[in-house]
């Protein structure tokens, strides 16, 4: 577990403290894109709560996922039907 490392960042004007083992890249990346996506769901409702703001976020991002995943698992059916 020794590989795990700290990132401090800051999303929406508060800092968080994230433990994984993400390279420094894929957290920029992340943070990034999770600064974009609030940006735009606060420009569309901009009368949203943060917290509400962030499990809309949270429910693209879920919804997002599991959209890919089907895309996976349906090019590794046909990967085996091969």
């Amino acid at each position: 577990m020794t590989d795990k490392r700290r990132f401090k960042v800051q999303i929406a004007n508060q800092t968080y403290t994230i433990i994984g083992k993400s390279t420094p890249e894929h957290m920029n990346a992340v943070v990034e894109l999770v600064e974009q996506q609030l940006s735009e769901i606060k420009e569309m409702m901009p009368n949203l709560s943060p917290e509400k703001a962030a499990i809309l976020l949270a429910i693209n991002a879920v919804s997002d996922q599991l959209y890919k995943q089907e895309q996976l698992d349906e090019l590794m059916t046909k990967q085996v039907e091969k």
